[in-house]
């Protein structure tokens, strides 16, 4: 996973976010500043307890496939972390309910698998804990498939895993496609990341070709990093898109001005975590593509402004990310 600071509580506005086709457009060129708040009718952020989501029929023919305990217990038991990462998975505005588009994923194969989904948050390091000692039955948490993981976990993919640029709007950075891009730039980012590999990666490239080097700037929360892109110290910060996203509806200062896939120059994809050979990826990757199919999926992705980030069918542990050289 692309690991993700903690997120500001005065972030979580509990109105404006824009459709997913201005999100498009403002990672070209933002609105104008005075615009910034959505027009009135514009969809809105529900961030309430009371999230209404989107409900899928249970199909029995794959919940047939579910492993005999779980289908007896009745539950499909989730762990996620549900703290402060809208809109992937935060607290409601009660500090209590978890919300966002991870939980309502959850929501929909558990439907789809005739199961009472029980969502249970939990820290991203007792997650994979939880996951490989069978107390959790599943983990949807922005998990990235890797090779590594693959060792002691099965996969069922449900998004591509994207990062993205985001700068202050109007500011001097426009568009960032390529690495001659941030030549020069000083650019944010999370140590231990993704995101972190990728920037460094591109900076190799740009001092190799002779390009002015990026002064990289390292951050653990996320309100430092706003602050720096708002008073101009940062040209721009390389973030998970999801998280990006929601900020540059919410926020009003900010635009995302590109995006590069969360594995640089292989493919990522994020993906419901289960232990290693209990059964229940196939199940899951099944009940996502039957969500697909109804039309479900496409709707909690728009839900949360995170359409372009669907995948077209959900694989059952795919390539993921390669193994880390030994040092």
């Amino acid at each position: 996973m692309s690991r993700i600071p903690r997120h500001l509580r005065h972030l979580r506005l509990a109105v404006v976010a824009l459709a997913v086709p201005l999100l498009a457009a403002v990672a070209c060129a933002g609105p104008d500043p005075d615009q910034a708040a959505a027009p009135a009718g514009a969809p809105t952020v529900n961030t309430s307890p009371d999230q209404n989501r989107v409900r899928a029929e249970e199909d029995a023919a794959i919940a047939a496939t579910v492993p005999q305990a779980i289908r007896d217990r009745g539950t499909l038991v989730v762990g996620t972390t549900g703290s402060g990462n809208p809109p992937l998975s935060f607290r409601a505005d009660d500090d209590r309910t978890v919300i966002g588009v991870e939980p309502d994923i959850a929501q929909l194969v558990a439907d789809k698998l005739g199961l009472e989904l029980d969502l249970q948050p939990t820290s991203w390091e007792n997650l994979f804990l939880a996951v490989e000692s069978g107390q959790f039955d599943a983990g949807f948490s922005n998990i990235t498939v890797t090779e590594e993981r693959k060792d002691k976990y099965d996969f069922a993919t449900y998004r591509t895993d994207t990062v993205a640029f985001e700068a202050r709007r109007g500011g001097k950075v426009e568009r960032i496609e390529k690495p001659a891009d941030i030549a020069g730039l000083t650019i944010g980012v999370g140590p231990g990341t993704n995101q972190e590999q990728i920037l460094l990666r591109w900076d190799e490239q740009n001092k190799a070709a002779g390009l002015a080097p990026a002064v990289v700037q390292y951050y653990q929360n996320q309100g430092d990093f706003y602050l720096a892109l708002d008073s101009g110290r940062l040209d721009a910060y390389l973030g998970p898109n999801p998280t990006s996203a929601y900020h540059v509806a919410t926020g009003g200062t900010t635009t995302i001005v590109g995006t590069v896939n969360g594995g640089g120059d292989v493919q990522a994809d994020i993906a419901a975590m289960t232990k290693k050979g209990n059964g229940l990826a196939a199940p899951i990757a099944a009940a996502l593509n039957s969500l697909r199919e109804g039309g479900q999926y496409a709707e909690v992705l728009a839900r949360w402004n995170l359409s372009d980030e669907a995948v077209p069918t959900s694989q059952v542990n795919p390539q993921g990310l390669p193994r880390k050289a030994a040092s």
